[in-house]
């Protein structure tokens, strides 16, 4: 097909061997005012920068979240623009090789529903440049995505833990469910004992069902290829206040695509501001746009799994808080 740059092309071409405007739009089927056009084309100076320096900033960025970022700074862009910038400066992120999915699995068993309805916790593992062994504990509200905490230590043990939930929950309040695999730090018979006491249950997903992990184990994504493979830590102490930093931009600078674009921040207080004006909560309204990225959505009423739980010998006489399919009140 025949675009209007082409024709307006032809029709120059008609005009300089005599014949005229008119009859040459008719003979070319093209409008007269489309043939007087001309392109008035925009600035993208200041645009361009902001892309280029995002870009080495942020590398695994792409242009929607880029977009998002312009228009929090008032550039208002569409989308379909910042695309094509972005391809033209080079900038487009290469393909990532697909993986075989496990298809009728994904869903979420006991979805938060509320701030510290469920909060998820996990372990990664990194190291320094001098050799030094990182242990990172990461701990996330699967309501808001908040990163409530990151600790780095070079080891960990149930103490530990119960170190890092103490201090936030005196900031934050407790939740109602902690979610977590079947790691001995999490099964720890110390660590069940202070939750029991403290009225928190527990939910231990099945092995090898990393979806019913699926808000921690986005954020460990994003956290691993955002920070951890973006920097080169040359002892601990450095590597806790880069990650440190880390978390205070994805919880207040870094926009969220599951909440269309809004930081975990702004989707608490904008959720507090409902829930104060008087409005009924309606987490699904509330930009919650589904599972993380990559994740399938399944919002009719998912099947709870039952907690896995660890062993009579692992917790002595005490056994893991198995959840209610009932719904919370």
């Amino acid at each position: 097909m025949v675009g209007a740059p082409q024709r307006r092309l032809g029709v120059e071409f008609l005009i300089q061997h005599k014949l005229s405007q008119r009859r040459t739009c008719v003979l070319l089927d093209f409008s007269r005012s489309s043939c007087r056009y001309r392109q008035h084309p925009r600035t993208a100076g200041p645009v361009v920068e902001r892309l280029k320096e995002w870009a080495h900033r942020y590398p695994r960025y792409g242009y929607r979240r880029l977009t998002a970022l312009l228009r929090r700074q008032g550039h208002m862009i569409n989308p379909k623009r910042v695309r094509r910038l972005w391809k033209q400066l080079g900038l487009s992120l290469g393909r990532r090789p697909k993986r075989k999915r496990r298809r009728g699995l994904g869903s979420v068993p006991q979805r938060a529903v509320f701030p510290n309805h469920v909060w998820t916790y996990d372990f990664l593992e990194d190291a320094c440049v001098n050799s030094q062994k990182l242990r990172l504990l990461t701990v996330v509200d699967e309501f808001t995505r908040e990163c409530l905490a990151i600790e780095v230590a070079g080891s960990f043990n149930a103490r530990q833990v119960i170190g890092v939930l103490e201090i936030l929950i005196a900031q934050q309040g407790a939740p109602q469910f902690l979610r977590s695999d079947n790691g001995p730090e999490f099964i720890a018979q110390a660590l069940q004992q202070w939750l029991g006491n403290k009225g928190i249950a527990t939910f231990y997903i099945e092995p090898g069902s990393p979806w019913q992990n699926a808000y921690g184990e986005s954020f460990n994504g994003k956290f691993r290829d955002e920070c951890l493979n973006m920097e080169l830590f040359l002892n601990r102490n450095q590597a806790h206040g880069v990650i440190q930093d880390f978390r205070q931009y994805y919880n207040t600078g870094r926009p969220h695509s599951s909440l269309e674009y809004k930081t975990p921040a702004e989707f608490k207080a904008e959720w507090r501001s409902l829930r104060l004006g008087a409005l009924p909560p309606n987490p699904q309204s509330l930009s919650l746009s589904g599972p993380p990225e990559g994740q399938p959505d399944e919002r009719q009423s998912p099947r709870l799994c039952p907690s896995v739980r660890p062993s009579e010998s692992a917790l002595g006489s005490l056994s893991s808080v198995a959840l209610s399919s009932a719904p919370v009140t």
